[in-house]
């Protein structure tokens, strides 16, 4: 029991320096940078070396308890950036995913509509090569034309857009297609399908879930910086460079989450209808009859 105290506390150490301490060190020192430097000399590479061997020298004349006390506010002002970073990911996840608040709701729903416009112009693009070249005459060429136009399709969206960002549209296809194709409502049947599923699947859904989470975490620390940047214009840089890194990351999270979703569905909804008594088979898809049993029955009313 011991052991594995030690190996717990070895694993929160790590992961408390790697995600708050590391990240916040290197904030405070770019603040320290940006704080000398400013606008006006925000490339002066003398002035940041005088800068630091300045601080070094007035840390060097302190006495032992004042340097001990200087480096215990250093790693509390990083402790603080960092915890700081870590509550806004919640709103880097919010606004990757397209829940935005009330204020912006006019700006959401724009862009919302013009996404549904290039979909819909998509979609009318791919039906009219379709009608054009039918099936039984078609030639290859012209199949990779269609097929080159299904995928601008997916794209953009694996259904009909309803969110703002690409990644709230991956997140609401998963619910889109499940109504529309197996009659379920993932709001309510989710939860149920969860506890049925394999240890396998969860855990693959799991993973993608933390890299979304890890590339929330990543992607704010763009914040502080982009922040910075109104006092040192290369820190918004810094910061633009960790957003991009973040939001590439969660795109990747995101497509396979959603991938991994639609799979979990399209594979064990039938094991909900059949632990439901909805359904007494046991292979192949549900029918849309028996989804919308289901979904009456985990609605309760609601």
């Amino acid at each position: 029991m011991e052991n594995f105290f030690q190996e717990l506390g070895k694993k929160l150490a790590e992961k408390w320096v790697s995600l708050l301490l590391l990240p916040g060190l290197l904030f405070v020192a770019a603040a320290r940078a940006g704080a000398a430097l400013s606008q006006r000399d925000a490339l002066d590479h003398d002035l940041l070396l005088r800068t630091a061997s300045d601080t070094m020298a007035a840390l060097a004349r302190m006495p032992g308890t004042s340097r001990v006390v200087a480096a215990v506010g250093l790693l509390l002002a990083a402790a603080g950036v960092g915890l700081a970073v870590q509550a806004l990911a919640g709103v880097t996840q919010r606004i990757w995913l397209g829940a935005w608040p009330r204020p912006f709701e006019p700006v959401r729903r724009r862009l919302v509509a013009r996404r549904f416009r290039r979909w819909h112009q998509e979609v009318a693009r791919r039906r009219e090569l379709e009608r054009s070249h039918p099936g039984e005459s078609r030639t290859r060429e012209q199949q990779s034309r269609i097929n080159a136009a299904a995928d601008r399709i997916n794209r953009l969206a694996l259904a009909e857009p309803a969110r703002p960002t690409w990644m709230g549209d991956r997140i609401q296809a998963v619910e889109q297609v499940a109504l529309h194709r197996s009659g379920l409502d993932l709001a309510f049947a989710w939860p149920r399908l969860w506890l049925v599923l394999p240890d396998t699947v969860r855990g693959e859904i799991t993973a993608a879930h933390a890299a979304f989470a890890r590339a929330a975490a990543i992607g704010s620390w763009a914040w502080p910086y982009l922040f910075l940047g109104a006092v040192w214009w290369p820190a918004a840089l810094i910061g633009a460079v960790i957003g991009t890194t973040g939001w590439a990351r969660a795109r990747a999270a995101v497509s396979d989450l959603s991938a991994l979703s639609e799979a979990a569905v399209d594979l064990h909804a039938r094991t909900l209808a059949t632990a439901l008594g909805i359904s007494v088979d046991t292979t192949g898809p549900i029918t849309i009859a028996e989804g919308e049993r289901i979904t009456a029955l985990v609605r309760k009313g609601r």
